[in-house]
């Protein structure tokens, strides 16, 4: 069996010049207002992220270390940005790909989200490989260690967060929340962590109602009650970037010293050897093929 895998990720522009046409990707050609596209080119300006962006470097990394793991062809595709989802099939099938593993670096399924990964991959493939999706892998024993490791001994209050989407998903009868909240708790089971909470951040102003408590919201709640630590979880996402730079490592702090409080969040798996462990795991029960070990 000739195999390869296509390792997805949302995609983040590669320099600031580039933010435009990132988020006119993201809103499908939508304009967005002006002032909104300021505000959001700024954030990225703050961070430091002028000609090279450290997401992408990471995503590089987790796909090369995981390509040397699995003894496969890993390619990456990006669902807002470059290589596509589209680019890495082709590359993929002119190197002779027979069966197609598509996995996204995000472990929780959504229709909104990992939905719109499946779909892309499925039209960009069509018939002429098979194609192997995984859809989710929020219950993984090895991904659930990875983050106990990193909260075992804390005296902190955990807070695990993931990105907001709109709450009608609930509605629709979305497993997003559910999945969400069943990883912190095998999480924090397998820590040892009994003081623990979950909130959702990275919420965007679309007028209608996202799935809550948002961060912000969540850690005033905590100060009031008294909590004067937080550790940060964001078990939702996968890598270092914007969603957790941003809201996490600059919105949360800030709103954190208002408060009088301490705030500190987890160090993400990135391209933890550990986490391309769990990776190259996924992969081989997809293909049902055993570890070399």
């Amino acid at each position: 069996m000739s195999a390869a895998v296509v390792l997805m990720a949302y995609g983040s522009p590669e320099r600031i010049e580039d933010v435009p046409a990132y988020y006119a990707d993201i809103r499908g050609g939508r304009p967005i207002r002006p002032e909104l596209l300021e505000e959001l080119t700024d954030r990225y300006r703050r961070l430091g992220i002028e000609d090279s962006n450290p997401l992408n470097e990471i995503t590089e990394r987790t796909r090369a270390a995981l390509e040397l793991e699995l003894g496969l062809p890993v390619f990456t595709g990006m669902k807002h940005w470059t290589p596509r989802i589209a680019d890495a099939v082709e590359t993929a099938l002119a190197g002779g790909a027979e069966t197609m593993v598509g996995l996204v670096l995000a472990p929780h399924y959504s229709r909104m989200s990992i939905g719109g990964y499946r779909a892309q991959l499925q039209e960009a493939l069509g018939d002429r490989a098979e194609m192997l999706f995984v859809e989710r892998w929020h219950d993984d024993a090895a991904l659930v260690e990875l983050w106990a490791e990193r909260l075992r001994g804390t005296e902190a209050h955990v807070v695990f967060t993931a990105h907001s989407l709109p709450a009608r998903i609930l509605d629709e009868g979305d497993p997003y929340e559910e999945q969400l909240l069943e990883t912190s708790r095998l999480v924090a089971e397998a820590a040892g962590v009994a003081d623990w909470s979950f909130s959702f951040q990275s919420e965007s102003a679309t007028g209608e109602p996202w799935l809550g408590p948002d961060i912000l919201d969540h850690l005033a709640e905590l100060g009031a009650q008294g909590t004067e630590h937080v550790l940060v979880a964001p078990i939702g996402f996968t890598a270092d970037h914007l969603e957790i730079r941003w809201y996490l490592d600059t919105e949360a702090v800030e709103k954190a010293n208002e408060l009088g409080m301490r705030v500190e969040r987890t160090e993400m798996p990135n391209d933890d050897p550990a986490f391309v462990a769990v990776l190259a795991g996924i992969v081989r029960r997809a293909l049902a093929v055993p570890s070399a070990t």
